[in-house]
């Protein structure tokens, strides 16, 4: 089965209107950016998009947010993105916070097959409006159901043309977690080698859960928040 694809256009080609994707990456940082370029060149609508952050106006999903192509937020954090401000306050995007853990762990329960997973957190909350709540060891805990997503999107440094995945340092973060939870996974590298040349003590990510893989090109890596110390 051949996984490489020549480009971000060709791999999301598929991706059509209403379809619910996962974008790995925390804040700016290990974004899938070739393929959130490609979905706003496309112009498909009506996306639901599980991510922890909703990028800022600029940048990353607040592009996405800008051309009006979602639908649904579920996130964890959105402060930086005044345009997604707007659209909540205004009614035209429906959004659903979670708590970070939650995010994780619903990830999780999604790549391991399982249909829920129980938290305590947000027990006693606004997140626990309509959930089931039960009680294990005198403590109670909230079920959260697994995510169901149709793609996943997700950026490593490093891949091999099976689909094996290295991240760099703390792009890792949601990256591993929605890889292993779409049903469709489609990972960009910044570098893309032949299969055999990785070392198997390093790969975060086996190649079993990717469905497809390209090399990206021309990353911005951008910050977030840049905070510099004075000059003496």
């Amino acid at each position: 089965m051949n996984k490489v694809y020549t480009n971000a256009s060709d791999a999301i080609a598929d991706i059509n209107d209403g379809a619910v994707l996962m974008l790995g990456g925390f804040g700016l940082c290990g974004i899938p950016e070739n393929c959130i370029a490609a979905l706003v060149a496309k112009g498909v609508k009506d996306l639901t998009c599980i991510s922890n952050n909703a990028g800022v106006d600029d940048f990353g999903i607040g592009l996405m947010l800008q051309q009006k192509q979602v639908k649904k937020m579920i996130s964890s954090y959105v402060g930086e993105n005044e345009e997604f401000e707007r659209q909540l306050l205004s009614g035209e995007l429906e959004v659903e916070l979670i708590p970070q853990g939650t995010l994780a762990l619903r990830c999780l329960a999604a790549g391991y097959g399982m249909p829920a997973v129980f938290t305590p957190a947000g027990v006693g909350t606004e997140v626990a409006e309509g959930k089931e709540v039960r009680r294990f060891r005198d403590k109670e805990y909230l079920m959260e159901m697994a995510f169901e997503s149709d793609f996943a999107l997700v950026k490593a440094w490093k891949g091999d043309t099976h689909g094996n995945l290295i991240f760099k340092d703390t792009a890792r973060n949601f990256n591993p977690l929605m890889a292993m939870a779409g049903k469709i996974t489609i990972a960009e590298v910044e570098h893309l080698v032949p299969a055999g040349s990785l070392d198997p003590n390093e790969i975060h990510t086996p190649g079993i859960y990717v469905n497809r893989i390209f090399e990206g090109r021309n990353y911005e890596k951008r910050i977030e928040q840049r905070t510099v110390r004075p000059r003496s």
